[in-house]
């Protein structure tokens, strides 16, 4: 079935016909955005290991080459976003499993930092809070843009505060910090998982390349939230190994 036939104003005359196919459309889009989401944590975590098991992370972690593998995924994530639309699906798959990877290898220092044993009760913790939020996103009525809109500015002020904080090094504010950040990402799920939903409207109508660069994208949104949601749990109850 193509995705042209699932558009809510060509999929049947009757609005019982009509209805049908795109809430199945609508399904199949989000299934798909899940897949890329969980595929690509899968990669983050796989390559997150294995930089550490090898020792790649300590030495990563011991040369200014911290700095390239820390700063280039936030280079992919501006070229992916400000780019999609010009270039080609094949090179938006890259450039999402190519961020994955340098995710995970950025992230491997967290098995150095805690015990396994909370970093994986931890991802179940985050992945519960990620799953009920984002389901209620999908589910829910309510238009949930305000929220969306207090959220995004608790991310900018979470910026904010986390570089003041490199520089005076407060417990109490990274403390604060993570608090907040709990918070804003829980709701940043919910009001994204919702935006998703009501954009495939407009991926549906073009051609599969364009709805598969939308799912994407909307994998790459998600995949952020449930990350920063995870990373900002692990600080508040991460058990350190030291």
């Amino acid at each position: 079935m193509s995705y042209d036939s699932q558009n809510p104003w060509t999929a049947g005359r009757g609005g019982v016909a009509t209805q049908a196919g795109y809430d199945l459309g609508l399904r199949q889009y989000m299934l798909r955005v899940y897949n890329y989401m969980a595929a690509g944590l899968a990669v983050t975590g796989v390559v997150a290991w294995l930089s550490y098991d090898s020792g790649l992370s300590l030495q990563i972690a011991q040369t200014p080459l911290r700095w390239v593998v820390m700063l280039a995924p936030l280079a992919i994530v501006f070229i992916f976003s400000a780019g999609i639309q010009r270039m080609s699906f094949g090179t938006a798959q890259l450039l999402f499993w190519l961020y994955a990877a340098l995710m995970g290898l950025s992230l491997g220092f967290i098995f150095m930092i805690y015990t396994h044993g909370s970093i994986a009760t931890t991802f179940f913790i985050a992945a519960t809070m990620f799953l009920g939020m984002s389901l209620y996103g999908y589910t829910t009525k309510a238009d949930l843009t305000r929220m969306g809109s207090f959220m995004m500015m608790g991310l900018i002020g979470i910026i904010i505060a986390s570089l003041v904080n490199m520089f005076l090094a407060s417990s109490a504010m990274y403390f604060a910090i993570s608090v907040i950040g709990v918070v804003v990402f829980t709701g940043l799920t919910a009001w994204d998982t919702q935006r998703i939903a009501q954009q495939y409207y407009y991926p549906m109508a073009g051609s599969g390349d364009m709805v598969g660069k939308g799912a994407l994208m909307g994998a790459l949104q998600l995949y952020l939230d449930f990350l920063n949601l995870f990373l900002m749990l692990l600080r508040l109850f991460g058990n350190s190994r030291n």
